[in-house]
């Protein structure tokens, strides 16, 4: 820990301060805020009330009124707390508030109503988490279904993707066959074209097909990209042509090539393109807006819609939820990440 300490904490003007050294602290900790700040705000909301969540200024932390049960009053009371006109401080409870004044009541002596400016006057606060922003979407809505749609797409199409764009870039890169080139430069084209421009077509195949309102499609239309094939062939094109040769010469078939040579040692790239293609389908939502019209396929980003009402929007549930699907993303990237490096180093080296 000590040497670690004397690894953060190091200077290049030794014991003093050099400029590069306050450079270097103002990027780190700023480059730390930016990347993390919006993280810790959305966890922190997400167990706000849906008062805290209008108040403003915002907090980071889920803070709440302190209440009071007072003698003559069905309801707790907001307690709080109040400047008086010789300077000193008192605890009230607050009764009604008529404008710019509120009317309210000592809680031992509740039978008098003084009136306080509300500039008068500060909340009572204290930390509150209201877990219910994550029970209730799982207890009153089919939360569940919705996650165990995404959760089913999202590996579908990733094992689809996977296979199938690793077959192509397989062929790309170890077959010798006219117009591989442009078979290449074909597939990069489409990169360049948007969603938007292809959805009208790709919307009246599925529908043919008979695929409206199932799961498969929202999965089959999207397995094939060509950022994966890229990335994979790029990296197979690494491989020495040599030791497939040799796996020829034992009358290895061209399927136990791809799948026993190939595919182990593509494994680094595979993992980038996993992590993408889960980012991918999981964030998904035009598509699956398209093709479902069933609430129980909604995959779970559909189904946060639901919160959001043409005059009312519920934003401490989109928000826990927003959470929840946060969870899976950072598990994979967290599992996979090491071959992240590994893989896109690999990408270009031929």
């Amino acid at each position: 820990m000590n040497r670690l300490a004397q690894f953060v904490f190091r200077r290049k003007g030794g014991k003093g301060w050099h400029w590069t050294d306050i450079v270097t602290w103002v990027w780190l900790i700023g480059g730390l805020v930016v990347m993390f700040g919006p993280a810790v705000w959305l966890v922190g909301s997400s167990f706000k009330s849906p008062a805290a969540l209008a108040e403003f200024p915002p907090t980071i932390l889920p803070y709440v009124t302190q209440k009071a049960a007072v003698a003559g009053y069905d309801k707790a009371l907001d307690l709080y707390e109040v400047t008086t006109a010789d300077g000193g401080k008192t605890v009230l409870a607050e009764v009604r508030r008529i404008g710019i004044v509120s009317q309210m009541v000592d809680p031992d002596k509740p039978g008098e109503i003084i009136k306080v400016k509300i500039s008068d006057r500060v909340p009572v606060r204290q930390m509150h988490f209201s877990t219910d922003n994550y029970t209730e979407p799982f207890t009153h809505f089919d939360f569940v279904r919705y996650l165990w749609n995404s959760v089913f797409v999202t590996v579908t199409a990733t094992l689809i993707t996977l296979v199938v764009n690793s077959m192509a870039a397989f062929a790309l890169s170890k077959y010798e066959f006219r117009g591989r080139t442009l078979a290449m430069l074909l597939i990069l084209a489409t990169l360049m074209v948007p969603l938007s421009v292809i959805m009208v077509p790709l919307y009246s195949i599925v529908s043919a097909l008979g695929l409206f309102n199932s799961l498969w499609g929202v999965i089959l239309p999207t397995v094939a990209t060509p950022t994966g094939v890229f990335i994979l062939r790029q990296y197979m094109l690494t491989i020495p042509d040599e030791l497939i040769d040799a796996a020829r010469m034992d009358k290895a078939s061209e399927w136990q090539i791809y799948w026993r040579i190939v595919l182990p040692l593509t494994a680094p790239a595979l993992a980038v393109l996993a992590i993408f293609s889960v980012v991918w389908r999981w964030n998904d939502f035009l598509w699956p807006l398209i093709v479902l019209s069933r609430k129980e396929l909604y995959t779970l980003q559909v189904g946060l819609s639901i919160y959001s009402g043409e005059l009312n929007v519920q934003w401490h549930f989109i928000l826990a939820m927003t959470v929840v699907t946060m969870i899976p993303v950072v598990l994979v990237f967290i599992f996979l990440q090491r071959f992240i490096t590994t893989g896109i180093a690999g990408t270009g080296l031929k």
